[in-house]
């Protein structure tokens, strides 16, 4: 009897179709340590100790001697690293997986997938972010579908947005989104009066149990092949 072929993961389908889309619109692909410090985790995008946006991360700390160090929360942390090594501007998508210590349910898992993206130039603005998340959205979902944007805070932006889109009759949010705040770019070595930009992040699940249909985030994770064929 001939055994049946293999096929990629459908987070690896979801991720390569964003990432494919991405770079038709002038965008980079690159990668970062999953082992973190605490400066480009969470100082160097402007939450610091003290601050209470910390408790919006539940983090993994690691035991190690010297600096402290934890399994990144989010994909952010590579904006900084790439920054600081390349000269504006710059167009770059960072997908990769991020950890969060907190309990399993339908839409939430210790760990998941993300794609930031990042885009540093001169005079950015909020209609030329929409433009695009608008952009991307409807070559991911199909022209037809609605995107809302809705005021939010995220430490390391200014001003914040979250992006809804609509599915089944209602508006689910898929990702956060903003203008670079000066500080990030201050703490990337570059100079907030000459330099401006923006920066989104997007969960890889959730555009996948959008775009599949699928329930429950942990049908993902798991290893039943009659979930796994389906896609």
């Amino acid at each position: 009897m001939e055994k049946p072929l293999g096929h990629l993961h459908p987070l690896t389908q979801v991720i390569y179709r964003a990432v494919k889309i991405f770079e038709e619109l002038g965008f980079q692909v690159i990668t970062g340590p999953e082992r973190e410090t605490e400066w480009y985790n969470f100082d160097a995008l402007n939450i610091p100790a003290n601050h209470p946006a910390r408790e919006m991360w539940d983090t993994f700390w690691l035991r190690e001697s010297g600096e402290r160090r934890l399994l990144r929360t989010h994909t952010s942390p590579v904006q900084v690293r790439y920054l600081e090594a390349n000269p504006p501007p710059v167009r770059i998508i960072v997908p990769g997986r991020v950890f969060r210590f907190e309990a399993t349910d339908a839409t939430h898992e210790a760990q998941f997938y993300q794609l930031e993206g990042l885009l540093v130039d001169k005079e950015v603005t909020v209609a030329e972010l929409k433009g695009l998340l608008e952009e991307f959205l409807k070559k991911f979902f199909g022209a037809n579908i609605q995107v809302r944007f809705r005021p939010s805070f995220f430490p390391f932006v200014e001003p914040g947005l979250e992006v809804d889109v609509s599915f089944g009759g209602e508006f689910l949010e898929v990702m956060g989104a903003g203008l670079v705040h000066p500080a990030v770019l201050a703490n990337s070595r570059l100079d907030p009066a000459v330099w401006s930009g923006f920066a989104f992040g997007m969960g890889i699940d959730r555009l996948a149990m959008i775009q599949y249909g699928v329930p429950d985030i942990r049908l993902f994770y798991g290893s039943d092949t009659r979930f796994l064929q389906q896609f």
